[in-house]
């Protein structure tokens, strides 16, 4: 029944773009292409957000077949205090891999600095942090310590050396987010590092429309393994959009959540650990064109329940972002007189799904014929609608090894 019910929902997509494109033909062939983003805070939040996809990509790349997750815009703000502290030339190069050198934006720390004001407010469930730390024997300016405090509030931290900096570090990091994030280090820096970024995330945010069914345990198909019971939420007549992709192989379905934020989850239609060209194909343009082009429906809809916690060093990463030749020269000529080089980008982020809604679903006696059940790897993003932001993004194939 359900393979049933999707392919004639995908049959219903294909004849309404096939209507589409006739209308398009009628109306002198070429579509005409639509500024998607408009404001320089939509503009600031596709730039962060592909910043993202592109981090999520070379993570994904680097750790294939494991659960993967990035909160990007907190690794965004640490880049950005960085950024700062660099020659003319080193920041277009930062800023080129950061999305940023499109935006014309000459305000862009304020820009920046509203939009992460925007997606941290209260009802969006996300706290983040953002900080440098840098090695006290590089003669620290101090100009750049009252620059970066003044365009976003955290003044970089310059370290003392050993298991103090560790204590630092973490406290300050479970301050920022309501005590959410534990731990953000379990070992000292390296006593030879010189500077450190240092981004988290909290994410906890509500749905709209309450599940009526939770912590039972099913089944959760593995690639190449036997499946793994674990809990899940269920709902009958449940809202969402959704839609079939049959290039990318997958049904999508994007879940409202509370204070203009929701999810969207790429299922793939077959049990595989291999989302390379779902992976490759996200951008903000391509998640923007989904949010206005999925399909309301009523669905009987199962999901896994989240809780997580995942930690990782992600600059090794950043050479596939274009910034090989900056790694080995990164001018932080606005830091320090003396050559200092990145040592770290430490990256924590925690998750929680519940039950929880606002409202429960509309009362009917059809029970829902479509049916979006995610008992299988999956790939999810969660995005602040308002302004377009990516907060969340994560690639799950066995929930069975999440841990909090």
């Amino acid at each position: 029944m359900k393979t049933t019910t999707l392919l004639l929902f995908g049959f219903f997509l294909s004849v309404c773009q096939a209507q589409s494109d006739t209308v398009a033909e009628e109306t002198g062939g070429e579509e005409e292409h639509v500024e998607l983003f408009t404001t320089p805070t939509t503009k600031m939040a596709a730039a962060t957000s592909d910043f993202g996809y592109n981090l999520f990509r070379a993570l994904s790349s680097r750790e294939p077949g494991t659960n993967v997750f990035l909160s990007p815009i907190s690794v965004s703000a640490a880049l950005t205090q960085l950024s700062m502290g660099g020659s003319d030339s080193a920041q277009k190069q930062l800023h080129r891999a950061l999305r940023y050198h499109n935006l014309q934006d000459l305000q862009l720390h304020d820009t920046l600095k509203e939009l992460l004001a925007a997606v941290r407010t209260p009802g969006k469930g996300l706290s983040s942090a953002a900080r440098l730390y840098l090695a006290r024997r590089l003669r620290l300016k101090q100009d750049f310590f009252a620059l970066v405090e003044q365009q976003y509030g955290v003044r970089p931290k310059a370290l003392l050396g050993g298991a103090k900096d560790m204590k630092e570090i973490n406290d300050w990091v479970s301050q920022e987010t309501g005590g959410k994030v534990q731990r953000f280090l379990s070992k000292p820096l390296p006593r030879n590092s010189a500077v450190n970024t240092v981004s988290a995330a909290y994410f906890k945010g509500k749905w709209a429309t309450r599940f009526g069914q939770s912590g039972v345990l099913e089944s959760f198909q593995v690639d190449g393994a036997a499946p793994v019971r674990v809990p899940m939420m269920q709902q009958d007549n449940y809202p969402v959009k959704m839609g079939a992709d049959s290039d990318l192989s997958c049904t999508i379905a994007q879940i409202q959540m509370q204070d203009d934020v929701s999810m969207f989850v790429f299922l793939p239609d077959d049990v595989t650990t291999n989302m390379t060209l779902l992976e490759e194909s996200l951008t903000a343009e391509f998640v923007q064109d989904l949010s206005m082009t999925l399909l309301p429906a009523q669905v009987s809809l199962t999901l896994p329940t989240l809780r997580l916690s995942y930690s990782t060093d992600l600059l090794p990463l950043l050479s596939n972002l274009g910034l090989s030749d900056w790694l080995d020269n990164p001018d932080m000529e606005k830091i320090s007189a003396q050559p200092a080089k990145l040592s770290s980008i430490n990256h924590k982020v925690i998750m929680e799904t519940a039950p929880e809604g606002n409202q429960y679903p509309a009362t009917t006696s059809m029970q829902s014929h479509l049916t979006y059940r995610v008992d299988r790897p999956f790939l999810y993003l969660v995005r602040d609608e308002a302004s377009g932001a990516l907060l969340f993004i994560g690639r799950v194939v066995n929930p069975k090894d999440l841990r909090m």
